[in-house]
């Protein structure tokens, strides 16, 4: 997911009780359920580094832990900031006399500091998990994606949901103090528990609907030959629809499924992706770096040879006489739909790569959503 739900998320899961266990709780999951991602800092290495990266150690139960104690090392750091703000205002000559001494800070418990932020960071794990793209999380000793493609990658009722669980509270706190009311110091824990129930509650309705729309793609002949797979990708909001892609020997074809209305809609002259030949470049391109890292994690992945084709951040190698290069494309069919609107306008996935081959054995090249690989 993207990292306004996951830091939501965190901050739900601190004020679902945890906070009443220990200082800082809400913080540290806050920090630990959307610090896995600090793997984008591959990016820097170029597009190609970042996608073999991505979601990698930090995505795992391996490194889970890690990540926990790193966000309660730097939890450490501000505890240990404050404890000294505390005792210099403590030790100062109060400014009036009889002036009270600054009130003591929620203790910490760091064992049940470092259990909320190991909690956080699972479930950055597991929300990952329900969306497309996937995750790794036994990785290094298994490699295999997982994914449950039931929630898309940014889902507006989760912020609603969990947005409201952090402000409602706030808000009846101004309205108490309004009418004179003691203030609870630990606000807001049933509306967290509501909003992290109510997410569960999502996942579980979209997961019936998407084995509603797998039986009725059973039960039709969508393809004009027999399928070997298919696979089907979540919209956002909409929990009856979804898009249906189906292989096989020769082609793929894309349908929309809605279960609300139990319709399936296909068109075999616009709907059918014929799988392109293998060319020498394309063989070539699947043996460079961005063709073991896209082939590893494209389950969907289409590798084709388009010919000379120059691609936005790198300029066309430049031969002498006799020399020539191709461009091969790598894609993937499980980002190839738009969330706007089904198959039309949709503008080409970040998640495309491309590599320049010459001679149809040599790479000149290769890059990934407008950004060459250096």
């Amino acid at each position: 997911m993207e990292p306004i739900t996951h830091f939501l998320t965190g901050a739900c899961i601190g004020r679902a009780g945890l906070n009443r266990k220990t200082a800082y709780a809400t913080l540290a999951a806050t920090l630990a359920a959307e610090a896995a991602d600090l793997d984008v800092l591959w990016r820097f290495s170029g597009p190609v580094e970042g996608l073999k990266h991505h979601r990698g150690i930090t995505h795992t139960f391996v490194g889970a832990p890690a990540v926990a104690a790193v966000v309660v090392g730097a939890v450490w750091l501000l505890y240990r900031w404050h404890q000294h703000r505390h005792k210099s205002r403590a030790a100062a000559p109060a400014v009036e006399a009889g002036a009270p001494a600054p009130p003591l800070p929620q203790p910490v418990r760091w064992g049940w500091l470092y259990l909320t932020a190991l909690i956080a960071a699972l479930s950055h794990i597991l929300l990952d998990w329900t969306n497309n793209y996937g995750v790794r999380p036994f990785f290094p000793f298994n490699p295999r994606w997982y994914a449950g493609s039931i929630v898309f990658i940014a889902e507006p009722i989760l912020w609603l949901l969990l947005g409201l669980a952090l402000i409602v509270p706030g808000l009846l706190g101004l309205a108490d103090r309004e009418i004179g009311a003691r203030r609870s110091p630990f606000r807001g824990r049933t509306w967290a528990i509501f909003a992290l129930c109510g997410m569960v509650a999502l996942w579980c309705w979209r997961w019936a609907e998407k084995s509603q729309a797998q039986a009725m793609l059973q039960n039709v002949q969508v393809a004009s030959a027999p399928v070997r797979r298919l696979a089907l990708e979540p919209y956002p909001v909409n929990p009856w629809r979804w898009h249906a892609i189906l292989e096989t020997d020769s082609f793929y074809q894309t349908a929309e499924v809605n279960t609300n209305t139990g319709s399936i809609d296909s068109d075999p002259q616009s709907d059918v992706i014929y799988k392109p030949t293998d060319t020498p470049a394309v063989e070539a391109a699947k043996r460079t770096l961005l063709g073991h890292v896209y082939l590893d994690w494209g389950r969907w992945a289409m590798v084709r040879d388009v010919g000379q084709e120059p691609m936005d951040g790198m300029e066309p190698p430049r031969l002498p006489p006799g020399r020539t290069w191709t461009t091969v494309l790598f894609s993937d069919l499980r980002f190839a739909y738009t969330f706007r609107a089904a198959g039309q306008g949709s503008r080409p996935s970040p998640l495309g790569g491309w590599v320049y081959i010459v001679d149809g054995r040599e790479e000149a090249g290769e890059g990934m959503g407008g950004h060459a690989q250096r």
